[in-house]
């Protein structure tokens, strides 16, 4: 019982609605308009842009609130998430990944080692960022981003 009652005197946790992003949305995402079925893609980062994912997700957050829902198979997704500098060990799995997923989609670059490889530049096992291996159709900055800011972008994408 005692677990009800701080569940009741808890209430609502979700943080409100910010305004609806005012950015336009990749044309591609024009047509997954309501709805995303997301699949995130670590390509070789540190895992800080996986954590905020994580809490992009989570109840504060609440990404699903506005559409985009975590999928396991590229098969059933919409959205790719792609974090991290590309690797020479994710360099093919992650081709194979967007391969998968069904057209239109939607190829998201998740923190500034995706974008410019960051702190792995240069680096010996690193081919690239994500957007010299793959077109990438959004960008979201930072190191790590923060859950706003990564749901602004799925906001982008859903239009919610």
């Amino acid at each position: 019982m005692s677990l009800l009652r701080k569940i009741r005197d808890t209430g609502r946790v979700a943080r409100p609605a910010p305004p609806a992003p005012q950015g336009d949305a990749p044309p591609v995402a024009r047509e997954l308009r309501g709805s995303a079925q997301v699949r995130c893609v670590d390509a070789g980062s540190c895992n800080g842009c996986e954590i905020e994912i994580g809490n992009a997700f989570g109840p504060v957050y609440d990404a699903e609130r506005y559409g985009a829902r975590l999928v396991a198979s590229p098969r059933h997704a919409d959205v790719a998430l792609v974090t991290g500098p590309v690797t020479r060990n994710m360099d093919g799995p992650l081709r194979r990944t967007l391969a998968a997923m069904s057209e239109p989609r939607v190829v998201v670059a998740v923190g500034d080692c995706a974008l410019d490889c960051g702190e792995f530049a240069g680096g010996y096992g690193v081919v690239g960022a994500v957007g010299d291996v793959v077109p990438v159709d959004l960008k979201v900055r930072g190191c790590p981003p923060s859950p706003d800011e990564i749901v602004a972008a799925l906001r982008t994408v859903t239009g919610r």
